[in-house]
């Protein structure tokens, strides 16, 4: 399988945004990738009283990038929007892939909410305006099984064993991590998710200055089931492309068996 992750700046216009994250999911289908990733709030990334209406996920959001599925012939994992909540004051935080004839294939909602208070440095709690989803996702991607998170899902280990027992080859991470603790945990934490289920993971990443007052570390990459990473994109709006060994990743987990030998 060949991958791309498309990292992208997604500010408060959310028609250029659409336009930007389509321009480069162009440029994956012409490095060949099989499946492209974007960023999580791809469409939009700004002030809360900016922010599109949200939709249901048959939705104006589902529609472009089905589309864009549909018109190069790729699969398309459309980083994330806000769905239509349960209620009138919370949204779902939701992923979806759509295949190469523009058909939805999965769905999943963002179960860990990012409800941080660091001194002097962020204030955020999510969990006011987004509801947690609460199923665990592995979707056939191309015939691989691929487990599905977002973001802050990246800090809780047992989300990702769930999914590596589940099937899932590779897993991926759309996010918008922020800048203070993504240069310190953004590659350690997917490392480690790489390692210690044996899976590739795939993570797509905002970067750069967002309203109000955010700035996300970018970075985004591609790791495999050893933990090296073997493609990573520069700090820029851009496109990096790698290619998923899946035989080596039989090989890793054959060799060292560290799935199979597990006894919790």
């Amino acid at each position: 399988m060949r991958v791309s992750v498309c990292q992208l700046n997604a500010r408060d216009d959310r028609s250029q945004n659409l336009a930007v994250a389509r321009g480069l999911l162009d440029r994956a289908a012409a490095a060949g990738a099989d499946l492209a990733i974007l960023p999580e709030y791809v469409d939009y990334l700004g002030r809360a009283e900016g922010a599109p209406k949200p939709e249901p996920i048959d939705g104006e959001f589902a529609a472009f990038f089905a589309g864009a599925a549909r018109e190069l012939g790729i699969w398309v994992h459309a980083g994330s929007f806000h769905e239509t909540g349960p209620d009138g004051d919370r949204t779902y935080n939701t992923s979806l892939i759509f295949n190469p004839t523009g058909e939805r294939v999965a769905l999943y909602r963002k179960i860990h909410l990012y409800d941080v208070e660091i001194a002097g440095r962020v204030s955020y709690q999510e969990s006011r305006t987004v509801a947690p989803g609460g199923e665990i996702v592995v979707a056939d991607v191309a015939g691989v099984p691929t487990g599905l998170s977002i973001c802050y899902d990246l800090r809780f280990p047992e989300l990702y064993r769930q999914l590596a027992i589940a099937g899932a080859k590779v897993i991926v991470v759309p996010a918008a991590f922020m800048m203070h603790t993504g240069r310190d945990h953004w590659e350690i934490l997917l490392r480690a998710r790489a390692i210690e289920n044996q899976c590739y993971v795939v993570a797509a990443g905002q970067i750069g200055d967002h309203e109000p007052n955010r700035t996300c570390f970018g970075r985004s990459m591609v790791i495999d089931p050893w933990g090296t990473v073997i493609a990573q994109a520069p700090d820029a709006v851009g496109v990096v492309t790698a290619d998923l060994d899946l035989d080596r990743l039989e090989t890793i987990r054959r060799e060292l068996p560290s799935l199979a030998n597990r006894r919790l």
